[in-house]
């Protein structure tokens, strides 16, 4: 994965701010993301908070803040690449907000409801603005049968879409952030509503495809229908002018380290 260049930044910068996302001209190597798979494989293993399954089974719904304890993920979140685009939207350094990736196992792995990231982070932690990204990583092949993530392009301009009374519902256990049923979500006639000026796009791609996202997007993801299994992976950066002020969740959320992130240029070497 090379360099990022001024120009594609510039072709980032456009896009990002006029849909909400953008596509890396570049996958992750190959040999790297074989051992990203292999640490999410060992870790996907173990017994901890930081291990979330579906509901009711013993099968792996998502792990997060896993750079606080897998050498591999930490130097992810350190990959030149990754933080050229990230301090490149941003404009400015960042520091690891949060650390996760969501697993859909082939005929189980269930929707996530539509919803803005935001939303989470400005009611949960008191995150002044979105001056957040999402740079996320597919782990796997991603298509239309295995539970793609579905934007609303551009609808990351309208500002939070919420249901009345959505913010009292601040404080609830995380466990309602990280399952099917969110405790934030965009209602489905406001979805409707959006649709015909934001039109619904799937992000597909090959495994190693790297997606910026903005943390205000209305987004979904459906079931996984098929026999693939769809592992993305999400590190949210964020700026170091816009931090929290209020976040109670745990540190494997929210991580309370707003260090601004140091390149590694031998990162997955």
């Amino acid at each position: 994965m090379p360099a990022m260049s001024a120009e594609t930044l510039a072709t980032a910068r456009s896009a990002y701010a006029d849909k909400g996302w953008f596509v890396a001209p570049d996958p992750l190597r190959p040999d790297a993301l074989d051992k990203v798979r292999e640490s999410m494989r060992a870790l996907s293993g173990t017994v901890r908070p930081e291990v979330v399954y579906e509901e009711g089974t013993r099968t792996v719904r998502a792990l997060h803040g896993c750079h606080r304890y897998d050498e591999v993920c930490a130097e992810l979140v350190r990959h030149p690449t990754l933080l050229d685009l990230a301090e490149g939207l941003i404009g400015g350094p960042v520091y690891l907000y949060q650390f996760k990736v969501n697993i859909k196992s082939p005929r189980q792995g269930q929707e996530w409801p539509w919803h803005q990231d935001y939303a989470f982070w400005a009611h949960e932690d008191g995150m002044p603005t979105c001056d957040a990204v999402n740079i996320a990583l597919n782990i796997d092949d991603v298509h239309e049968a295995n539970g793609p993530l579905t934007v609303l392009t551009g609808s990351h301009r309208v500002g939070l879409v919420e249901a009345a009374g959505s913010g009292a519902k601040a404080g609830r256990d995380w466990r309602d952030h990280v399952s099917a049923k969110l405790t934030h979500t965009v209602p489905e006639e406001e979805v409707k509503a959006l649709t015909g000026t934001f039109p619904p796009e799937q992000l597909l791609g090959p495994a190693g495809t790297v997606t910026a996202f903005h943390p205000s997007i209305i987004h979904s993801s459906t079931n996984n229908t098929s026999d693939d299994r769809r592992a993305m992976l999400v590190l949210t950066y964020n700026s170091v002018t816009n931090v929290p002020t209020h976040s109670t969740r745990p540190a494997f959320l929210v991580d309370p380290d707003t260090t601004p992130v140091q390149r590694l240029e031998n990162a997955l070497a």
